[in-house]
């Protein structure tokens, strides 16, 4: 499973996105280091520990910080991959596009590690377990690293953009409490009760907080970042208080994992690759990941299914008041 989530993590946050075409597949095993690696590790690090899903996140956003502030700076490089993403929203006082800054970190949290993460591991019966033993998550823990010093040396080769000491120095910092934020949220959470909602409500919750955290770029951002945070914030306090209740099992968890996957998929047909490209071959690049994605979503969805049908009566409430958000 951890080879899995080893190329699924770099598919989803490059291909599935846009960035990249059929022709530069082989790139993946370029991309795969910083991004499964990183999903392994964060993956890893959650279940050796006990922990669930607001460690991951936790440890997911810390990761898109560090990726956007040290390895590629395009937090602060207002010439990034030459596509001005400082332009809008800028704040000089804190040299960083508050538009920018949130949406970059958020399809890091969600779309490039959490989404991958939660795909592979509804594919398994040891969801909750480690996969990986002392010597395998060391050589994941390498790749990662190697993966992190790659990315910096391209970016940097592209411009050789360095960001002021004292932005690298609060980019370590915020890093460093989003990893012991991670840590010490509580493990498990109580059970609540109320009626679960059904899987296809949780997808449509999941798709409309992809549309709205999409639409931050073209909506002034003044108007866009509140729009955005609320809506992302509302998302979580559901989320929380749906996990929490008897019946929340994996078809729920696959739904909002399907939300994310999918508004990628349809994100995809308004990006252009960093690459140019002919735009048949970008169309139907589109078409073949978009494709691909809708054909793993809906055999995951026919594992899902038949295995929590065969889950005793009674073994959901089991679950939830065992591993609720925790697992």
């Amino acid at each position: 499973m951890s080879i899995a989530l080893f190329f699924l993590s770099p598919l989803v946050a490059e291909f599935l996105l846009g960035d990249f075409t059929l022709a530069q597949l082989p790139f993946l095993f370029l991309l795969a280091p910083a991004y499964g690696g990183a999903a392994i590790v964060i993956r890893e690090l959650t279940r050796r520990t006990g922990r669930g899903w607001p460690t991951i996140l936790l440890l997911a956003l810390a990761y898109g910080v560090l990726e956007e502030g040290l390895e590629t700076q395009s937090l602060f490089n207002p010439d990034y991959a030459h596509a001005h993403l400082l332009e809008h929203g800028f704040v000089p006082s804190l040299g960083i596009s508050i538009p920018w800054t949130l949406f970059v970190l958020a399809i890091h949290t969600i779309f490039s590690m959490s989404v991958p993460i939660a795909l592979v591991e509804e594919w398994t019966s040891r969801r909750t377990e480690p996969w990986l033993r002392t010597r395998g998550f060391a050589v994941a823990i390498g790749l990662a690293v190697l993966g992190a010093a790659g990315t910096f040396a391209v970016s940097y080769a592209d411009g050789h953009f360095m960001a002021r000491p004292a932005q690298l120095a609060v980019t370590v910092v915020v890093v460093v409490l989003l990893v012991v934020a991670a840590f010490r949220v509580p493990a498990r959470l109580g059970a609540q009760d109320g009626p679960v909602p059904s899987p296809w409500l949780v997808l449509i919750v999941a798709l409309a907080g992809g549309g709205v955290l999409s639409a931050i770029d073209p909506l002034p951002w003044g108007i866009g970042v509140p729009v955005v945070l609320a809506v992302l914030a509302a998302i979580v306090v559901a989320v929380v208080r749906w996990s929490r209740r008897p019946g929340w099992d994996g078809r729920h968890r696959l739904a909002l994992a399907a939300g994310g996957l999918l508004t990628y998929a349809w994100h995809s047909f308004t990006m252009n690759p960093v690459i140019d490209a002919p735009e048949s071959l970008i169309l139907v690049s589109h078409v073949v990941f978009a494709l691909a994605a809708v054909l793993l979503l809906v055999l995951e969805a026919r594992h899902v299914i038949t295995r929590e049908g065969r889950t005793p009566a009674g073994a959901g409430v089991v679950t939830l008041r065992s591993y609720d958000l925790g697992e």
